[in-house]
């Protein structure tokens, strides 16, 4: 009883595993099979009779279980034990060395080398780094991406430097001359030493969650420290409205978040700050990517007629991005779609 009891067991584990289309026999039935010639001491010619079968097929099976018992039963990989023609570990190194240090292409790698470029093309591939977009281009090491778990694990803030428009629009779509004009014309701009009028500088703080891409953006006339803060506040309470606590801020080494009152005001909201490695723009990534999207999708996406117009329409951006917009690093989805139990998040 015992033994029919071990059988069944040894049955249910082997119906759950696959096998290739073209297969004669399950896993299944070549336990089947091999347990009448193993155990019950059937002939070959009739096991593999009853099965509908080679007979070297059925000796096959049954010697495999007489030597592993029932795991034997299932495929077995066909990948060699040994690769005497793989490229040896010295010449993978140099390769890997030439590629990070170097960013040299598959053809001038085999040039110093002395292989082949398909070979180095191969070596690339295995090692992941056939893409120079998967290597630092400051340390030539690959790129390590992080995301944080949930909502509000990391805030990342900055700040993005925009010139003001004149009134009658800017030079990218107006053409020097009557951007000239037009800066000129603008009322109540101060002069440089030139005599030429000074537009100014629109200073866009914004702030992005690193698990949901949610971002919050504000324009400003300064990157001061209390603007900074005033900006992290106001994002702050913008996510707790939508239930997400902040724990985290990860900033670059400005001199905005440097400062006692930036200390202070995370102290206050009880947030963690934190900040970059100095040159090293690419630990805040995220927020260095949206500020891309930011200008393609907003700052000069068309022709604004005045510096008002453009900071007008930031609002109606950041929504779109925010609850339309689809993301790639979050699989195609919308921001708002990492959040749940959202009455408006869809609108």
């Amino acid at each position: 009883m015992e033994l029919s009891k071990n059988r069944f067991h040894h049955l249910e584990v082997f119906v759950s595993h696959a096998t290739h289309a073209n297969a004669a026999l399950t896993p299944l039935h070549r336990l089947k099979l091999a347990r009448l010639v193993v155990d019950e001491g059937w002939p070959i010619a009739r096991a593999a009779e009853r099965y509908d079968v080679s007979w070297p097929t059925a000796k096959r099976w049954a010697d495999r279980y007489r030597r592993l018992g029932p795991v034997g039963m299932n495929d077995a990989s066909s990948r060699p034990h040994h690769s005497p023609n793989r490229v040896p570990a010295p010449v993978v190194r140099k390769i890997v060395h030439l590629r990070w240090k170097q960013r040299l292409g598959p053809v001038q790698i085999a040039d110093r080398v002395g292989v082949a470029p398909s070979t180095v093309h191969k070596v690339l591939v295995r090692c992941r780094i056939n893409r120079l977009t998967h290597l630092d281009r400051a340390t030539g090491e690959p790129v390590r991406r992080y995301e944080h778990p949930y909502p509000g694990s990391l805030l990342h803030q900055d700040v993005k430097k925009l010139g003001n428009i004149p009134d009658g629009g800017g030079w990218r779509y107006v053409g020097r001359t009557q951007g000239g004009r037009n800066r000129v014309a603008t009322p109540g701009k101060p002069r440089n030493a030139h005599g030429n009028p000074k537009v100014g500088t629109c200073f866009v703080h914004t702030v992005i969650d690193d698990y949901t891409r949610l971002a919050y953006a504000e324009c400003h006339d300064d990157e001061t420290a209390a603007t900074a803060a005033a900006v992290l506040a106001r994002a702050v309470a913008w996510f707790a409205v939508r239930g997400v606590t902040i724990e985290r801020v990860l900033t670059d080494n400005g001199s905005c978040y440097r400062s006692f009152l930036w200390r202070d005001t995370c102290a206050e909201l009880g947030i963690t700050p934190k900040r970059t490695r100095p040159y090293r723009p690419q630990t805040n990534g995220k927020i260095e990517r949206f500020h891309r999207t930011m200008a393609d999708g907003w700052a000069f996406k068309k022709l604004y007629r005045s510096e008002n117009a453009r900071r007008a329409a930031l609002a109606a951006w950041v929504h779109q991005y925010n609850h339309h917009r689809p993301h790639t690093a979050i699989g195609g989805s919308a921001p708002i779609t990492r959040l749940t139990n959202l009455t408006d998040q869809y609108n």
